[in-house]
This record gives structure tokens, sequence and C-alpha cells, in this order.
């Protein structure tokens, strides 16, 4: 039985809503540009923390976790711009944004304590 991880668990939910936002975008939409691009960063997240997961040495965890963060960060640009542009709805936007945000709080506390392990192991 594998240990469940909340990065991993949230990260794999909020990819198959950004799948079935990309889909919604091209179909309902005509969209295809931003909803190519969030398709990429959205997905990428949870990918790179299964990698991280997957990780043969801390520096390598540590390293797929930044990767993991820049593209949640990313990630949360498109969907600024997808509301703001009127692609979609302020309260599609906002739950998907507050989903983002949660993932960057859990990565980047993540972050934050191996980093303070490696200045304490200075």
């Amino acid at each position: 039985m594998t240990k469940s991880n909340p990065a991993a668990e949230k990260s794999y939910a909020f990819a198959l809503r950004i799948v079935k936002l990309r889909r919604y975008l091209r179909e309902e939409k005509s969209e295809y540009d931003i909803s190519k691009q969030i398709l990429r960063s959205g997905t990428s997240i949870g990918a790179n923390v299964e990698e991280a997961l997957g990780g043969h040495s801390r520096k390598d965890f540590k390293h797929k976790l930044s990767i993991s963060y820049k593209e949640a960060r990313e990630t949360h640009y498109w969907l600024r711009l997808l509301r703001d542009s009127d692609f979609i709805n302020e309260d599609s936007a906002e739950s998907l944004l507050n989903d983002c945000d949660e993932l960057l709080k859990i990565i980047g506390s993540t972050l934050i304590t191996l980093n303070k392990d490696n200045d304490e192991g200075n």
C-alpha cells in the first residue's frame, strides 16, 4: 500500500479539471492558443510532483518540485487571463484559481522546508 501525498492527489485532480477546461475552450469558445498553454502548464504541475516523488536524491526531488511550483505560477497567470478576457466565467475561474493557490501553498511550503533543512545542514 502506498502512502498518499496531498500534492500528488490535488495536482492530479487539478490536471483533470484543466483537461476538461481545455476541451470546453476548444469546443465551446473556439479558443486554441491559451488553451494549449494552460493544458501544458496545468498538467505539468502533477507530472513534476510525480517525478519528484520518484526522484533518486533530495536534490532531484527539490528540482522537480521547483519546476512544479513554476508551472503552477504560469497556470495561475493563464487562468487570470482567461477570466479577464471573458473566456471563462468568474465562478469557474475563482474555483480553479483557488485550487491553483492551494497547490502553490502546498508545494511552496515544502520547498521552504527543504531550503530550511539545507540551511541548517550547512
